[in-house]
């Protein structure tokens, strides 16, 4: 038969700890006359030590030692919520339109600049609408890109000379701010033509005296800008080397690494190259970019500095893009941009013969058909 557990009131545990603290009994004898093991004497005994001056102590005491618990409290919450809100803020997406999108100006809980700490924001750079350019200056972009393409070779004071020749009173300044929107300069030699991001590894340029012989030998990605008459484009492509076959492309109305890999996981979709080779801006030296192309086991080259015809492929597709289609077509909203790129990179593709593949298109070229 279980023996039943025994239960003892408040008043019996105080009784029994006060004849332990006086001392005139051992803790044997109290144990055999209550029927109480000698260790639970001993603690009862150490609790009453404890807990004692507890009791008499005074009201502005108990209040302040329960503020001071109740403050312990409060800290160590405090403590472990900044953890946790560093943590999640590791996590946040790094553009800051991403985060920008998160916040809801409607939520009645939480106002835009709580949100906007949460998010690592400021309150101006949730409400900031961007200024759009002037009709004059998309104008003057569309003119400088026609031009740059034409003499690539080209610097803003060039250029300013270029323009005025044609009847624009400008300055120096707005050239420079609206090639520099567009994302052009001239080539020439130069300590570094494309900045990688702070921290980026840079690769060595596998592509030296090193013979393009056949199809996903090396593929290669670039960016440029395209113009529409509400504003600039942002076009990446991949291409075939060997073939010159558009693997994929993106549009993007920033300047972001985003769009930049959509266009290669499209591109990896298809197929895989031995090298992929790309120039050192930031968009493509970032770890997301790079680390897809380790993953797929892909060797990854990057143009030399200064080097802009490293990528010569790529620059030769901007300027039939550019030629053949967007100046012919003077593109009015985005939509349209989109579709009529389709069209083009298609007839790329499968229609337009190319001189260097004895008149074969880039898919035939790619495909063997």
């Amino acid at each position: 038969m279980v023996k039943k557990r025994r239960r003892h009131t408040a008043a019996f545990k105080f009784r029994v700890a006060l004849e332990a603290l006086e001392g005139s009994k051992t803790i044997s004898q109290l144990s055999s006359e209550h029927e109480i093991h000698a260790n639970q004497i001993g603690a009862w005994k150490r609790q009453l030590l404890e807990d004692g001056p507890r009791v008499f102590a005074s009201n502005g005491e108990r209040k302040q030692r329960e503020q001071e618990a109740q403050e312990a409290e409060l800290y160590e919450q405090i403590g472990r919520l900044k953890m946790e809100l560093e943590w999640l803020k590791k996590k946040l997406p790094t553009s800051v339109r991403e985060r920008r999108r998160m916040v809801d100006v409607s939520d009645p809980t939480l106002s835009v600049r709580h949100q906007g700490k949460l998010l690592g924001l400021s309150r101006s750079s949730i409400y900031y609408q961007a200024v759009p350019e002037s009709a004059l200056n998309l104008h003057l972009m569309r003119l400088i890109n026609e031009q740059y393409l034409r003499t690539p070779f080209y610097g803003w004071l060039k250029t300013v000379a270029y323009l005025r020749r044609l009847g624009y009173a400008i300055n120096g300044k707005r050239v420079r701010r609206l090639m520099c929107l567009m994302g052009i300069q001239a080539i020439y030699p130069r300590r570094s033509s494309s900045s990688p991001g702070q921290g980026h590894k840079r690769y060595p340029n596998l592509l030296r005296n090193l013979p393009i012989t056949h199809v996903n030998q090396v593929w290669s990605a670039d960016i440029t800008c395209v113009p529409t008459l509400r504003g600039f484009m942002y076009l990446a492509a991949v291409i075939d080397w060997h073939s010159r076959y558009v693997l994929a492309w993106q549009l993007s109305n920033i300047l972001d690494g985003i769009f930049c890999l959509d266009a290669l996981r499209q591109a990896l979709s298809k197929g895989r190259p031995k090298i992929f080779n790309t120039d050192q801006g930031a968009q493509c030296t970032a770890d997301a970019f790079t680390s897809c192309l380790l993953a797929a086991n892909i060797q990854v080259s990057m143009d030399g500095r200064g080097r802009a015809l490293d990528n010569f492929f790529c620059e030769r597709l901007w300027r039939s893009v550019k030629y053949e289609n967007i100046y012919l077509n003077q593109y009015d909203t985005v939509r349209e941009l989109q579709t009529g790129l389709c069209v083009y990179f298609d007839f790329y593709n499968h229609e337009r013969p190319h001189q260097s593949l004895n008149y074969r298109t880039p898919a035939e070229e790619h495909f063997v058909l």
